[in-house]
């Protein structure tokens, strides 16, 4: 394969020495497709992170490929790569029927929580054609036997093949009938918060710890009224802080932002299920590029510390930059992070005065004035 892996870039995601726009389950997965002989219209790619399945396809002559990305950073990457190597011809979807109708091989980038992988499995079941093969693939150190049990309640045939290049694949065939209601999204109470999930929303309908211990700080008794004024949930999920404060702040207006598709389809619901959509914004959008600087009153925040499945703060440093940007001067961020990392200098370099408002055994929330 002659296609050009090495010069693919991650940007806009974080860049490091020892992250990859591409790795070794990428190229089983197109080896795999070319070696079939499907059409493009009929092969659908989900989970590619940057694009190196669907342009490696694209660039040996397949034209019609759909592609699926959850996250708004893979989508930016995948158009800039295509751009930079000249390719065109595929199509972006999201998780829905118009990604899979007709499909005969979908090729998947396995995803870290097994909800995520339940939810793409029944869609895959559910839209694509009747004959379709689903191959699955991802590093060896991060699978595991219960990705094949989730992938069977949707296929009666799950075949896992050999290992190659510490990566592997799995090939699931014979899709079931799926139920009427599919498995997601899901619903939960938490004292009168109702949230809404899909599968690969963090935390699931969950109230998350280092969310419940924001919550605990916020001021969500209304305070003083403040018409005009504007919250951002940056890295929103489901969107639990994003209601919390327009529930307590009827006066302010609330955007509600997250990288992730699912992130973001889960919010949207939270804030219908919670009657605040007319005053919630929810937007999917990288690090919140899309609000106009200096506009932001408070800035709720609770970082990721993973990329992937590498431990990396960049994504976190990003964050902290990316409310510096929006929010305007006296602005407040608050922050919560697990204690052992430390972001108090940090937030006091990018943001300005950073006091601890809060810290348990093992998050702690800090409240940051913009200089």
């Amino acid at each position: 394969m002659d296609f050009p892996f090495a010069r693919l870039r991650r940007w806009p995601d974080v860049e490091a020495g020892n992250l990859q726009a591409h790795d070794a389950t990428d190229l089983l997965l197109v080896e795999h497709a070319l070696a079939l002989g499907v059409e493009g219209h009929e092969i659908t790619v989900i989970g590619d992170e940057y694009g190196a399945i669907t342009l490696a396809l694209t660039d040996a002559g397949l034209d019609g490929v759909r592609v699926h990305q959850d996250l708004a950073t893979g989508r930016r990457a995948l158009a800039r790569n295509a751009d930079e190597l000249g390719l065109s011809g595929f199509s972006t979807h999201e998780l829905d029927a118009s990604l899979l109708d007709g499909a005969r091989l979908v090729l998947l980038q396995l995803p870290k929580a097994l909800a995520e992988l339940e939810e793409i499995a029944d869609a895959v079941a559910r839209w694509a054609a009747p004959d379709v093969v689903l191959v699955a693939g991802g590093r060896v150190k991060h699978m595991t036997i219960a990705q094949n049990d989730v992938l069977g309640r949707s296929f009666a045939q799950v075949q896992a093949q050999r290992a190659e290049r510490k990566s592997r694949l799995v090939v699931a065939t014979e899709p079931r009938e799926v139920p009427v209601t599919p498995p997601f999204p899901v619903t939960a109470q938490h004292d009168g918060l109702i949230l809404v999930a899909h599968g690969g929303a963090f935390a699931g309908a969950k109230l998350d710890i280092g969310t419940r211990v924001m919550l605990g700080v916020l001021d969500l008794d209304g305070g003083e009224p403040s018409p005009g004024r504007i919250a951002v949930d940056l890295g929103c999920g489901t969107g639990a802080l994003a209601v919390s404060y327009a529930l307590a702040h009827p006066d302010f207006r609330v955007i509600a932002t997250d990288r992730s598709a699912a992130a973001v389809a889960s919010a949207r619901a939270t804030m219908a299920a919670n009657g605040v959509s007319d005053r919630v914004t929810v937007m999917h959008d990288d690090a919140g590029s899309e609000i106009a600087d200096a506009s932001a009153d408070v800035v709720l925040l609770n970082p990721p510390f993973h990329l992937g499945s590498s431990v990396h703060t960049g994504a976190a440093t990003r964050l902290f930059e990316a409310a510096a940007r929006i929010l305007r001067p006296g602005g407040e961020l608050f922050t919560v992070f697990n204690s052992s990392l430390g972001y108090r200098a940090e937030l006091t370099r990018l943001i300005g005065t950073t006091e601890q408002v809060e810290r348990t055994p093992k998050f702690t929330v800090t409240r940051s004035i913009r200089r």
